[in-house]
């Protein structure tokens, strides 16, 4: 498989550990990992498989380093590029808007065909979120609040659907 650059934004470092878990699940694939305060769209467009991770601020809100950067991707071609999200939320203390940074940064993606690695909502107690679309959340959701020991089964699970996906 191609190299995967995996770009997040964390403030807690919940989505860092959460890329640092997913780069070790994908094993002897090549993960080139940035932290998005620190990245550049030059670094976004070396690659052809992405992954990006956010958490969820607010209601709705994307990882502030999302916020600030996620306009600059309107000038990426991602005709060739496949693009896989994960989130973080908390389904408990949120449940009216469940990962809604997730799915804000969906919504704010330029090709929106380009993206894989859908998750199911089954397991999650929730009421409403804008990560969820035609019956699936839009990438892989965690909830380490609440559901931390879920969190390594769910992405080795991810993991093994994006390797398909990312071919």
């Amino acid at each position: 498989m191609e190299a995967i650059g995996l770009f997040y934004g964390s403030t807690h470092g919940m989505t860092e550990k959460a890329a640092m878990k997913i780069k070790k699940a994908l094993g002897g694939t090549i993960v080139d990992v940035y932290d998005l305060k620190n990245a550049s769209i030059e670094d976004i467009q070396k690659y052809n498989n992405l992954i990006f991770g956010t958490s969820a601020w607010g209601i709705g809100e994307m990882q502030d380093d999302w916020e600030l950067f996620v306009d600059n991707l309107s000038v990426v071609d991602f005709s060739d590029r496949k693009v896989a999200l994960y989130g973080l939320g908390d389904q408990m203390e949120y449940p009216e808007s469940f990962v809604d940074g997730l799915g804000t940064l969906y919504c704010r993606l330029p090709d929106k065909s380009r993206v894989v690695g859908s998750w199911p909502v089954e397991g999650y107690n929730y009421y409403f979120s804008l990560a969820e679309k035609d019956g699936a959340f839009v990438g892989l959701v965690l909830d380490d609040h609440n559901q931390a020991d879920l969190s390594e089964k769910r992405i080795a699970e991810w993991v093994k659907q994006l390797k398909k996906e990312f071919k």
